[in-house]
Protein backbone atom coordinates (compact mmCIF):
# COMPACT_ATOMS: atom_id res chain seq x y z
CA UNK A 1 0.00 0.00 0.00
CA UNK A 2 0.76 3.41 -0.70
CA UNK A 3 2.47 5.44 2.14
CA UNK A 4 -0.06 8.00 3.75
CA UNK A 5 2.62 10.88 1.99
CA UNK A 6 2.75 10.25 -1.69
CA UNK A 7 4.66 13.12 -2.15
CA UNK A 8 7.74 11.36 -1.24
CA UNK A 9 7.00 9.04 -4.07
CA UNK A 10 9.56 9.24 -7.06
CA UNK A 11 8.73 11.55 -9.54
CA UNK A 12 8.15 10.17 -12.74
CA UNK A 13 11.85 11.55 -14.77
CA UNK A 14 10.11 12.72 -17.58
CA UNK A 15 6.98 14.70 -18.36
CA UNK A 16 6.27 13.59 -22.13
CA UNK A 17 6.47 9.84 -23.31
CA UNK A 18 9.16 8.74 -25.16
CA UNK A 19 9.31 7.90 -29.45
CA UNK A 20 6.51 5.31 -29.59
CA UNK A 21 7.41 1.26 -29.50
CA UNK A 22 5.91 -1.57 -30.64
CA UNK A 23 5.12 -4.75 -29.18
CA UNK A 24 7.06 -7.60 -29.85
CA UNK A 25 4.28 -9.94 -30.25
CA UNK A 26 1.63 -7.75 -32.42
CA UNK A 27 3.71 -5.47 -34.38
CA UNK A 28 1.20 -2.77 -32.89
CA UNK A 29 2.12 0.41 -31.86
CA UNK A 30 2.16 0.44 -28.28
CA UNK A 31 -0.89 2.28 -26.58
CA UNK A 32 -0.15 5.20 -24.67
CA UNK A 33 -2.12 6.65 -22.10
CA UNK A 34 -1.94 9.92 -20.55
CA UNK A 35 -2.41 11.29 -16.74
CA UNK A 36 -1.51 13.60 -14.58
CA UNK A 37 1.55 13.09 -12.43
CA UNK A 38 -0.02 12.51 -9.41
CA UNK A 39 0.09 9.12 -6.91
CA UNK A 40 -3.43 8.69 -7.86
CA UNK A 41 -3.70 9.66 -11.24
CA UNK A 42 -1.02 7.16 -12.00
CA UNK A 43 -3.20 5.16 -9.51
CA UNK A 44 -6.28 5.37 -11.82
CA UNK A 45 -4.30 4.97 -14.94
CA UNK A 46 -3.35 1.64 -13.98
CA UNK A 47 -6.78 0.68 -13.24
CA UNK A 48 -7.65 1.84 -17.07
CA UNK A 49 -4.92 -0.08 -18.26
CA UNK A 50 -5.99 -3.18 -16.70
CA UNK A 51 -9.32 -2.81 -17.88
CA UNK A 52 -8.14 -2.70 -21.78
CA UNK A 53 -5.79 -5.57 -21.26
CA UNK A 54 -8.74 -7.48 -20.62
CA UNK A 55 -10.82 -6.55 -23.33
CA UNK A 56 -7.40 -6.84 -25.71
CA UNK A 57 -5.06 -8.88 -24.46
CA UNK A 58 -2.84 -8.76 -27.54
CA UNK A 59 -2.07 -4.85 -27.17
CA UNK A 60 0.99 -2.98 -25.45
CA UNK A 61 0.32 -0.17 -23.09
CA UNK A 62 2.31 2.62 -21.23
CA UNK A 63 1.23 5.14 -18.85
CA UNK A 64 2.46 8.39 -19.84
CA UNK A 65 2.50 11.19 -16.89
CA UNK A 66 2.35 14.76 -17.33
CA UNK A 67 2.76 17.66 -15.35
CA UNK A 68 -0.48 19.44 -15.72
CA UNK A 69 -1.08 23.75 -15.07
CA UNK A 70 -2.99 23.00 -11.95
CA UNK A 71 -0.40 21.05 -10.35
CA UNK A 72 2.69 23.44 -10.78
CA UNK A 73 1.16 26.47 -9.42
CA UNK A 74 0.64 25.20 -5.71
CA UNK A 75 0.46 29.38 -4.82
CA UNK A 76 -1.96 31.03 -6.66
CA UNK A 77 -5.58 30.06 -5.72
CA UNK A 78 -7.68 28.26 -7.87
CA UNK A 79 -10.39 30.95 -8.01
CA UNK A 80 -7.34 33.07 -10.08
CA UNK A 81 -6.18 29.76 -12.05
CA UNK A 82 -9.49 28.73 -13.44
CA UNK A 83 -10.77 32.48 -14.88
CA UNK A 84 -11.00 32.82 -18.34
CA UNK A 85 -9.79 30.27 -20.89
CA UNK A 86 -7.74 28.66 -18.11
CA UNK A 87 -11.19 27.41 -16.88
CA UNK A 88 -11.05 24.88 -19.87
CA UNK A 89 -7.24 23.63 -19.27
CA UNK A 90 -5.70 24.04 -15.75
CA UNK A 91 -5.75 20.12 -15.42
CA UNK A 92 -6.11 19.36 -19.14
CA UNK A 93 -4.66 21.58 -21.59
CA UNK A 94 -1.04 20.04 -21.32
CA UNK A 95 -2.52 16.54 -22.16
CA UNK A 96 -4.81 17.59 -24.70
CA UNK A 97 -1.96 18.88 -26.98
CA UNK A 98 -0.22 15.54 -27.06
CA UNK A 99 -3.44 14.02 -27.81
CA UNK A 100 -4.13 16.05 -30.46
CA UNK A 101 -0.90 16.35 -32.32
CA UNK A 102 -0.79 11.71 -32.09
CA UNK A 103 2.19 11.72 -28.80
CA UNK A 104 -0.87 10.02 -26.82
CA UNK A 105 -3.93 7.90 -28.04
CA UNK A 106 -5.62 8.43 -25.23
CA UNK A 107 -6.13 10.47 -22.06
CA UNK A 108 -7.58 9.32 -18.28
CA UNK A 109 -8.99 12.15 -16.35
CA UNK A 110 -11.10 12.46 -13.06
CA UNK A 111 -14.48 13.47 -14.69
CA UNK A 112 -14.94 15.73 -12.26
CA UNK A 113 -11.92 17.85 -13.67
CA UNK A 114 -13.23 17.73 -17.84
CA UNK A 115 -14.61 21.03 -18.96
CA UNK A 116 -18.16 20.32 -20.42
CA UNK A 117 -16.76 21.80 -23.99
CA UNK A 118 -13.46 19.89 -25.50
CA UNK A 119 -11.65 20.84 -28.32
CA UNK A 120 -13.13 20.44 -31.59
CA UNK A 121 -11.01 17.45 -32.94
CA UNK A 122 -11.25 15.69 -29.70
CA UNK A 123 -13.92 13.89 -27.79
CA UNK A 124 -15.04 11.97 -24.67
CA UNK A 125 -14.81 8.45 -25.94
CA UNK A 126 -16.05 6.88 -22.64
CA UNK A 127 -17.14 7.01 -19.05
CA UNK A 128 -16.10 4.24 -16.94
CA UNK A 129 -18.20 2.71 -13.63
CA UNK A 130 -18.39 4.88 -11.32
CA UNK A 131 -16.56 4.44 -7.74
CA UNK A 132 -18.12 6.25 -4.33
CA UNK A 133 -19.10 9.98 -5.32
CA UNK A 134 -19.50 11.39 -2.01
CA UNK A 135 -17.55 13.76 -0.16
CA UNK A 136 -16.10 12.10 3.19
CA UNK A 137 -14.49 14.37 6.07
CA UNK A 138 -11.21 13.17 7.53
CA UNK A 139 -10.62 15.03 10.93
CA UNK A 140 -7.71 15.58 12.82
CA UNK A 141 -5.97 12.98 15.31
CA UNK A 142 -5.89 15.33 17.60
CA UNK A 143 -9.76 14.39 17.86
CA UNK A 144 -12.29 11.99 18.63
CA UNK A 145 -12.27 9.32 15.61
CA UNK A 146 -16.63 9.33 16.46
CA UNK A 147 -16.46 13.59 15.62
CA UNK A 148 -18.80 14.09 12.88
CA UNK A 149 -19.45 17.78 11.21
CA UNK A 150 -22.56 18.28 13.45
CA UNK A 151 -20.11 17.82 16.55
CA UNK A 152 -17.44 19.72 15.30
CA UNK A 153 -16.60 22.39 18.18
CA UNK A 154 -17.69 25.97 17.07
CA UNK A 155 -15.06 27.78 15.15
CA UNK A 156 -13.15 24.66 13.63
CA UNK A 157 -11.26 25.31 10.65
CA UNK A 158 -12.59 23.13 7.66
CA UNK A 159 -9.68 22.48 5.02
CA UNK A 160 -10.99 22.82 1.47
CA UNK A 161 -10.20 24.46 -1.84
CA UNK A 162 -13.38 23.71 -2.96
CA UNK A 163 -16.21 27.00 -3.30
CA UNK A 164 -18.99 24.41 -3.83
CA UNK A 165 -18.21 22.49 -0.45
CA UNK A 166 -17.51 25.61 1.73
CA UNK A 167 -20.85 27.23 0.51
CA UNK A 168 -22.89 24.19 1.46
CA UNK A 169 -21.29 23.72 4.80
CA UNK A 170 -21.82 27.41 5.66
CA UNK A 171 -25.59 27.16 5.09
CA UNK A 172 -25.63 24.35 7.54
CA UNK A 173 -22.82 24.95 10.23
CA UNK A 174 -22.48 29.03 9.96
CA UNK A 175 -19.92 28.17 13.18
CA UNK A 176 -17.17 26.31 10.93
CA UNK A 177 -14.60 28.19 8.89
CA UNK A 178 -12.57 27.18 6.27
CA UNK A 179 -9.21 27.71 4.89
CA UNK A 180 -7.63 27.39 1.39
CA UNK A 181 -6.26 23.95 1.11
CA UNK A 182 -4.49 22.37 -2.12
CA UNK A 183 -2.41 19.55 -3.06
CA UNK A 184 -2.75 15.94 -3.67
CA UNK A 185 -4.40 13.82 -1.39
CA UNK A 186 -0.95 12.80 1.08
CA UNK A 187 -0.23 16.46 1.26
CA UNK A 188 -3.51 17.14 2.48
CA UNK A 189 -3.63 14.55 5.07
CA UNK A 190 0.35 15.74 6.12
CA UNK A 191 -0.96 19.01 6.80
CA UNK A 192 -3.69 17.89 8.70
CA UNK A 193 -2.16 15.37 11.26
CA UNK A 194 0.45 18.15 11.55
CA UNK A 195 1.47 18.69 15.25
CA UNK A 196 0.30 22.87 14.39
CA UNK A 197 -1.74 21.96 12.56
CA UNK A 198 -4.94 24.91 11.83
CA UNK A 199 -7.40 22.30 10.47
CA UNK A 200 -9.92 20.52 12.83
CA UNK A 201 -10.47 18.80 9.67
CA UNK A 202 -10.59 18.06 5.69
CA UNK A 203 -13.16 17.54 3.18
CA UNK A 204 -12.00 14.91 0.38
CA UNK A 205 -13.68 12.97 -2.69
CA UNK A 206 -14.07 9.22 -1.27
CA UNK A 207 -13.34 7.67 -4.58
CA UNK A 208 -9.59 9.13 -4.38
CA UNK A 209 -9.34 7.91 -0.71
CA UNK A 210 -10.47 4.61 -1.38
CA UNK A 211 -8.55 4.46 -5.18
CA UNK A 212 -5.16 4.57 -2.72
CA UNK A 213 -6.52 2.02 0.04
CA UNK A 214 -6.53 4.87 3.03
CA UNK A 215 -10.32 3.88 3.68
CA UNK A 216 -9.57 3.87 7.40
CA UNK A 217 -8.76 7.73 7.54
CA UNK A 218 -12.71 7.98 6.84
CA UNK A 219 -14.43 9.67 9.73
CA UNK A 220 -17.68 10.74 8.12
CA UNK A 221 -19.44 10.00 4.53
CA UNK A 222 -21.40 13.04 3.61
CA UNK A 223 -24.55 12.75 1.66
CA UNK A 224 -27.48 15.20 1.23
CA UNK A 225 -29.30 13.42 4.15
CA UNK A 226 -25.99 12.68 6.39
CA UNK A 227 -24.05 16.25 6.63
CA UNK A 228 -26.07 18.35 4.17
CA UNK A 229 -23.35 17.52 1.27
CA UNK A 230 -24.05 17.16 -2.56
CA UNK A 231 -20.84 15.80 -4.57
CA UNK A 232 -19.43 17.73 -7.77
CA UNK A 233 -20.56 16.80 -11.08
CA UNK A 234 -18.86 13.77 -12.15
CA UNK A 235 -17.19 13.09 -8.91
CA UNK A 236 -16.23 9.25 -8.51
CA UNK A 237 -16.33 8.64 -12.22
CA UNK A 238 -13.30 8.26 -14.82
CA UNK A 239 -13.42 9.07 -18.78
CA UNK A 240 -11.66 8.50 -21.62
CA UNK A 241 -10.61 11.05 -23.78
CA UNK A 242 -9.81 10.68 -27.31
CA UNK A 243 -9.08 12.06 -31.17
CA UNK A 244 -12.81 12.52 -32.74
CA UNK A 245 -11.30 10.90 -35.93
CA UNK A 246 -10.05 7.94 -34.02
CA UNK A 247 -12.81 4.82 -34.84
CA UNK A 248 -9.84 2.35 -33.75
CA UNK A 249 -9.60 3.63 -30.47
CA UNK A 250 -13.19 4.59 -29.84
CA UNK A 251 -14.23 0.55 -30.76
CA UNK A 252 -11.60 0.10 -28.19
CA UNK A 253 -12.92 1.99 -25.18
CA UNK A 254 -16.37 1.62 -25.74
CA UNK A 255 -15.55 -1.92 -24.32
CA UNK A 256 -15.00 -0.72 -20.93
CA UNK A 257 -18.00 1.80 -21.03
CA UNK A 258 -20.44 1.65 -17.84
CA UNK A 259 -24.07 2.65 -19.08
CA UNK A 260 -25.58 2.86 -15.49
CA UNK A 261 -22.64 5.79 -14.65
CA UNK A 262 -22.52 7.25 -18.15
CA UNK A 263 -26.49 8.06 -17.95
CA UNK A 264 -25.90 9.37 -14.37
CA UNK A 265 -22.91 11.47 -15.56
CA UNK A 266 -24.17 12.78 -18.98
CA UNK A 267 -27.22 14.14 -16.80
CA UNK A 268 -25.03 15.95 -14.47
CA UNK A 269 -22.82 17.30 -17.14
CA UNK A 270 -25.72 18.50 -19.55
CA UNK A 271 -26.92 20.15 -16.23
CA UNK A 272 -23.39 22.25 -15.36
CA UNK A 273 -22.74 23.27 -19.07
CA UNK A 274 -26.49 24.78 -19.27
CA UNK A 275 -26.12 26.60 -16.19
CA UNK A 276 -22.56 28.37 -17.07
CA UNK A 277 -20.75 25.95 -19.29
CA UNK A 278 -17.81 25.11 -17.34
CA UNK A 279 -16.38 22.72 -14.27
CA UNK A 280 -15.64 26.09 -12.32
CA UNK A 281 -19.29 26.09 -11.20
CA UNK A 282 -19.83 25.24 -7.93
CA UNK A 283 -23.35 23.56 -7.98
CA UNK A 284 -24.21 20.31 -6.17
CA UNK A 285 -25.53 17.13 -7.20
CA UNK A 286 -26.44 13.66 -6.05
CA UNK A 287 -27.72 11.18 -8.21
CA UNK A 288 -29.37 7.39 -7.80
CA UNK A 289 -31.14 4.88 -9.29
CA UNK A 290 -34.80 4.48 -7.75
CA UNK A 291 -36.36 0.69 -8.46
CA UNK A 292 -32.57 -0.99 -8.50
CA UNK A 293 -29.32 -0.56 -7.20
CA UNK A 294 -28.31 2.98 -6.15
CA UNK A 295 -25.38 4.55 -7.96
CA UNK A 296 -25.13 7.64 -6.24
CA UNK A 297 -25.69 7.15 -1.97
CA UNK A 298 -24.01 4.53 -0.96
CA UNK A 299 -25.05 0.76 -0.29
CA UNK A 300 -28.83 -0.32 -0.27
CA UNK A 301 -29.71 -2.75 2.75
CA UNK A 302 -30.78 -6.11 1.71
CA UNK A 303 -34.39 -7.06 1.68
CA UNK A 304 -34.14 -10.46 2.79
CA UNK A 305 -32.02 -12.83 4.35
CA UNK A 306 -31.56 -16.43 4.08
CA UNK A 307 -31.20 -19.05 6.60
CA UNK A 308 -27.89 -18.58 7.35
CA UNK A 309 -28.06 -14.48 7.94
CA UNK A 310 -26.62 -14.44 4.67
CA UNK A 311 -28.00 -11.19 2.24
CA UNK A 312 -30.65 -12.77 -0.27
CA UNK A 313 -29.10 -11.71 -4.12
CA UNK A 314 -31.78 -10.07 -5.82
CA UNK A 315 -31.90 -9.43 -9.03
CA UNK A 316 -31.18 -6.20 -11.05
CA UNK A 317 -33.84 -4.91 -12.78
CA UNK A 318 -33.19 -3.87 -16.61
CA UNK A 319 -31.89 -0.18 -16.05
CA UNK A 320 -34.22 0.86 -18.70
CA UNK A 321 -37.10 0.10 -16.12
CA UNK A 322 -35.14 2.39 -13.77
CA UNK A 323 -35.90 5.80 -12.69
CA UNK A 324 -33.02 8.07 -12.83
CA UNK A 325 -33.21 10.83 -9.69
CA UNK A 326 -31.19 13.75 -9.77
CA UNK A 327 -31.03 15.74 -6.86
CA UNK A 328 -29.29 19.45 -7.36
CA UNK A 329 -28.26 22.67 -5.63
CA UNK A 330 -26.87 26.10 -6.33
CA UNK A 331 -25.95 27.83 -2.78
CA UNK A 332 -24.55 31.14 -2.32
CA UNK A 333 -20.80 31.67 -1.40
CA UNK A 334 -22.21 32.37 1.90
CA UNK A 335 -24.67 29.83 2.29
CA UNK A 336 -27.29 32.02 3.01
CA UNK A 337 -29.33 32.02 -0.61
CA UNK A 338 -29.77 28.63 -1.96
CA UNK A 339 -31.83 27.22 -4.99
CA UNK A 340 -32.66 23.40 -4.74
CA UNK A 341 -34.27 21.06 -6.73
CA UNK A 342 -35.01 17.19 -7.48
CA UNK A 343 -36.65 15.17 -9.93
CA UNK A 344 -37.14 11.56 -11.40
CA UNK A 345 -37.37 10.28 -14.39
CA UNK A 346 -36.64 7.26 -16.43
CA UNK A 347 -33.88 7.84 -19.31
CA UNK A 348 -33.03 4.83 -21.67
CA UNK A 349 -29.92 6.50 -23.38
CA UNK A 350 -27.18 9.21 -22.35
CA UNK A 351 -28.97 11.57 -24.80
CA UNK A 352 -32.26 11.39 -23.18
CA UNK A 353 -30.14 11.67 -19.60
CA UNK A 354 -28.78 15.28 -21.79
CA UNK A 355 -32.19 15.83 -21.54
CA UNK A 356 -33.22 15.59 -18.08
CA UNK A 357 -29.82 17.81 -17.02
CA UNK A 358 -31.18 20.45 -19.24
CA UNK A 359 -34.36 20.57 -18.16
CA UNK A 360 -33.50 20.56 -14.56
CA UNK A 361 -31.20 23.47 -14.99
CA UNK A 362 -33.91 25.38 -17.23
CA UNK A 363 -35.86 25.08 -13.48
CA UNK A 364 -32.91 26.48 -11.35
CA UNK A 365 -32.86 28.85 -13.34
CA UNK A 366 -35.69 30.19 -13.17
CA UNK A 367 -35.92 29.48 -9.57
CA UNK A 368 -33.07 32.44 -9.52
CA UNK A 369 -29.73 30.29 -9.75
CA UNK A 370 -28.98 32.64 -11.84
CA UNK A 371 -28.53 35.36 -9.69
CA UNK A 372 -26.81 33.48 -7.06
CA UNK A 373 -24.37 32.36 -9.82
CA UNK A 374 -23.69 35.86 -10.35
CA UNK A 375 -22.90 36.35 -7.27
CA UNK A 376 -20.47 34.06 -6.80
CA UNK A 377 -18.47 34.46 -9.76
CA UNK A 378 -18.02 38.06 -8.62
CA UNK A 379 -17.13 37.09 -5.09
CA UNK A 380 -14.82 34.37 -5.32
CA UNK A 381 -12.74 36.37 -8.11
CA UNK A 382 -12.64 39.46 -5.32
CA UNK A 383 -11.71 36.46 -2.70
CA UNK A 384 -9.16 35.16 -4.61
CA UNK A 385 -7.19 38.28 -5.40
CA UNK A 386 -7.31 39.55 -1.93
CA UNK A 387 -5.79 36.32 -1.14
CA UNK A 388 -3.42 36.58 -3.17
CA UNK A 389 -2.17 39.86 -2.40
CA UNK A 390 -2.34 39.07 1.03
CA UNK A 391 -0.07 36.28 0.50
CA UNK A 392 1.98 38.63 -1.66
CA UNK A 393 2.21 40.99 1.53
CA UNK A 394 2.97 38.15 3.74
CA UNK A 395 6.01 37.36 1.69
Amino acid sequence: MASATDTNLPAPSQSAPETSTTSASTQFPTIKIGTRRSALAQVQARWVEEKLKKVQPDRTYEICPVLAQGDKDKVTPLQILSQGENAKSLWTGELETMLATGELDLIQHCLKDMPTQLPDDLKLGVILEREDPRDVLIVSPHLPQNTSLASLPAGSTIGTSSIRRAAQLRRIYPGLKFADLRGNIGTRLAKLDAEDSQYAAIILAAAGIKRMGWEHRITQYLTSGNGGMLHAVGQGALALEIRKDDAKMQELVSKIRCERTTRACSAERALLRALEGGCSVPIGVETSWRGGKGVGVGIHPPKDFDKHGQPVEEPEPELDEQELVLKTLVVSVDGKECVEYETARRVRSAEEAEDLGRDVARILLEKGADKILEGISKEKLWAAKQQQEDRTAAS
